[in-house]
């Protein structure tokens, strides 16, 4: 299955913690960033280093803000002192919590055996958009690097989501083709597949490399089958 005729499949890049690396996504042709306010990561911004970020973009870059299982006082602070466009939650939040602050919200679902994923997706019927990510045990509840096996994301699943379904978990420039033509979301979602790499190979959580983000952005729009990226510049 490849994306339908003429339909872009958005891009959002999360666990954004530099202003200049939310420029980068921008400009590289992003259409959302992530912020994240859980504490338990290395990528966790704070209000003033989120204020910054936010600042520091265009108008219509739309600005996720990301939770786990947080108290509603942490969301409600959250939205008093940052410009977020949409709420996310990562954890087991029920729906009734996710639509209480007044925002559009997506709602993530750990791909982990034994889970029925439309059914867990069908109980949050007015989120924005479902993300699957992967599931594993002791580690980050997202961002891990990990991929899960996309045959989970049947047929039925796909149609009944339609332009809510986002992908997640483990993508990067040379897998996210690949997923774009097979499931067609209507977005993926990466963190980890465009970050820093040390001398080890593996990603400096929170720090982003600009041409990685680039060449997962053109890897995106070769899947679609349109050209490349806008360049970056002055509206017309």
């Amino acid at each position: 299955m490849s994306p339908a005729c003429g339909r872009r499949t958005r891009i959002k890049i999360c666990g954004i913690t530099r202003a200049d690396d939310a420029v980068a996504a921008e400009r590289a042709g992003a259409d959302a960033i992530g912020l994240i306010f859980w504490p338990g990561t290395p990528r966790v911004v704070t209000f003033d280093a989120a204020r910054a970020i936010v600042a520091a973009l265009p108008p219509f870059v739309t600005v996720v803000g990301l939770f786990v299982d947080p108290p509603a006082e942490e969301v409600r602070a959250a939205l008093a002192s940052v410009p977020l466009d949409v709420l996310q939650f990562h954890g087991r939040e029920p729906a009734a919590f996710c639509r209480a602050f007044g925002r559009r919200y997506l709602k993530a679902i750990a791909v982990a055996d034994g889970v029925d994923l439309g059914h867990v997706a069908a109980q949050y019927d007015d989120a924005a958009g479902i993300l699957f990510d992967t599931s594993r045990a002791g580690d980050l509840p997202g961002g891990t690097g990990h991929s899960f096996d996309r045959a989970r994301l049947d047929a039925r699943l796909r149609a009944s989501l339609a332009t809510r379904l986002i992908v997640s978990g483990g993508l990067d420039a040379g897998n996210v083709g690949a997923v774009v033509r097979d499931v067609a979301p209507w977005a993926v979602d990466v963190s980890s597949g465009v970050e820093e790499l040390d001398e080890r190979g593996a990603p400096r959580r929170g720090r982003k490399d600009a041409a990685r983000i680039e060449a997962f952005v053109q890897a995106v729009r070769d899947a679609d089958g349109r050209g490349p990226p806008r360049s970056p510049g002055p509206i017309c």
